[in-house]
């Protein structure tokens, strides 16, 4: 199963990896980042994060032909610091997220996250859970949608998308994501829709609200910083604004001194801050690497370590 892992090297360097390590991967996937972790830890621990049975299954098999020394929750990363717990790890040496759908998951058009391909309106990460994106499209009332689309996909056109589909769904109930796209196309006009291709955003904001992405990342974040051992690093891919924008303000609040004690001529520990960034500015794909993956394109890299 082809499955290109974005910003990898990067990545992998930017975890700073120690052979007897204890490792997280929040987001395994189908195991890209995960396999070339367990490769460099011949004395350590990878403990990997998926709520997708199918990425499991794969993963396992994949891992299995590396080494033994692996864990994998079946569970959403928001759960990551009480699965640790359970396994009586309170402290890790680095956690990996890489926030982008899966090559596989988006190709399967039974999924439905594609707007280029005909199936059904899922979008669900995890297939366990009920809500989808047809409940989405079908059930929340207007001013919900233009919210929603506006919010999530930063889609100017937010408006008449909602009306075109709170008025086709009277007659019929939207069902597939072909159905989705050509009522964007008709809200649009044809102009506006290939120059600017809203179904782009419509798209994820449906997704991110189907799997409720924004919320879980803002609540997982304080915990993963606080499971990091100092000196453990926190290393996040981002693929759009909103993701990042939230990275952004938790790592500033985190690596930032209490304005109380600035200036002081020494100031206590505790009101020092707990992280300090390794990259500036975040690390994007390489020329090389958008030629072998578009995909890579809206790709943003951050890397924290923990200081205290």
């Amino acid at each position: 199963m082809l499955h290109y892992s974005v910003l990898l090297k990067e990545s992998l360097d930017g975890l700073n990896i120690k052979e007897d390590g204890i490792y997280v991967d929040a987001t395994l996937g189908y195991a890209g980042h995960s396999k070339n972790i367990l490769k460099k830890l011949s004395k350590g621990h990878l403990y990997a994060f998926d709520c997708d049975v199918e990425a499991l299954q794969y993963s396992k098999k994949e891992l299995e032909k590396i080494g033994a020394n692996f864990t994998l929750f079946h569970s959403d990363f928001v759960h990551m610091k009480k699965c640790l717990k359970d396994c009586q790890v309170d402290q890790v040496d680095g956690i990996l997220f890489d926030l982008g759908v899966s090559s596989p998951q988006i190709d399967k058009k039974e999924r439905g996250f594609s707007f280029m391909q005909d199936g059904p309106l899922d979008m669900r990460m995890n297939r366990t859970q009920n809500f989808s994106a047809a409940q989405v499209v079908n059930e929340y009332d207007k001013k919900d949608l233009i919210d929603l689309f506006y919010s999530y996909g930063e889609e100017k056109m937010s408006k008449p998308i909602a009306e075109m589909i709170v008025k086709s769904r009277q007659e019929k109930y939207i069902e597939t994501t072909t159905e989705l796209v050509l009522l964007i196309k008709k809200a649009v006009g044809a102009n506006y829709f290939y120059k600017e291709h809203p179904e782009r955003k419509i798209f994820q904001a449906i997704r991110i609200e189907v799997n409720n992405e924004l919320n879980k990342l803002e609540e997982i974040l304080p915990d993963a910083i606080s499971l990091l051992k100092k000196g453990g690093r926190l290393v996040i891919i981002t693929f759009h604004s909103l993701e990042d924008r939230i990275v952004k303000r938790v790592f500033k609040k985190y690596s930032e001194m209490d304005e109380m004690v600035k200036g002081l001529p020494t100031i206590p520990d505790e009101y020092m801050p707990s992280i300090k960034f390794i990259n500036k500015k975040p690390i994007v794909a390489t020329e090389k690497e958008l030629s072998e993956n578009t995909r890579s394109k809206s790709a943003k890299l951050r890397i924290i370590e923990k200081v205290k």
